[in-house]
């Protein structure tokens, strides 16, 4: 049988476009800026599975940016790496259900730390127990998976980059960040040189 392929671009590109724009990213990007860019503070990210992969890539592009940020998986998490937290940071939790139990510890031990540490999530679920402690929800618009099953991340991971390189590019913008900039933290390779351009 032959793969209907403009079918499911199609059914990602509506996801992308369905991504609610009701000003809660404004709202993330203030609380990122006070607390990092003022406060000296960093964007932990943590997510499970395919949303940690998402989360990974949010860190280090945001890091690439001039917004301090670091990944911590939510298992490791529990065997030390919380240390890595401090004050003034912000967490982006990541979970398509909402739901996921490592994720929803790892904000209840991060909070032992240091309580009120403000959290934002990035859920296809904005009525789940991660999205209700948040103070913040970035929601997907939880899009219909592309998989037959209906179970494996497909679309619902690419409305997570998506609105992950919104975030990256809202702090670009709210921080002036230059070509210049970017040179400073990306030396080498193909990036690197062009920067330097």
């Amino acid at each position: 049988m032959k793969l209907s392929v403009n079918k499911y671009i199609d059914q990602e590109i509506n996801a992308i476009k369905n991504i609610p724009n009701d000003g809660v990213l404004d709202k993330v990007l203030d609380i990122i800026f006070e607390n990092v860019h003022k406060k000296n503070g960093k964007v932990i990210v943590s997510g499970m599975g395919k949303a940690g992969h998402i989360g990974m890539n949010i860190s280090t592009t945001l890091s690439s940016t001039g917004t301090p940020s670091a990944f911590i998986h939510p298992s490791e998490a529990q065997h030390g790496d919380l240390g890595l937290i401090q004050k003034n940071d912000v967490l982006l939790l990541i979970s398509n259900s909402g739901k996921t139990r490592e994720i929803l510890e790892f904000n209840l031990l991060a909070n032992k730390l240091f309580n009120g540490i403000p959290l934002i999530s990035l859920t296809g679920n904005n009525e789940s127990p991660l999205a209700k402690v948040s103070n913040e929800c970035l929601f997907t618009g939880n899009p219909k998976e592309i998989c037959p099953l209906g179970l494996t991340p497909t679309t619902s991971t690419t409305v997570m980059t998506v609105v992950g390189d919104l975030l990256v590019i809202g702090m670009m913008n709210r921080i002036k960040f230059t070509k210049e900039d970017y040179a400073k933290r990306h030396h080498s390779g193909y990036l690197g040189q062009k920067a330097k351009e």
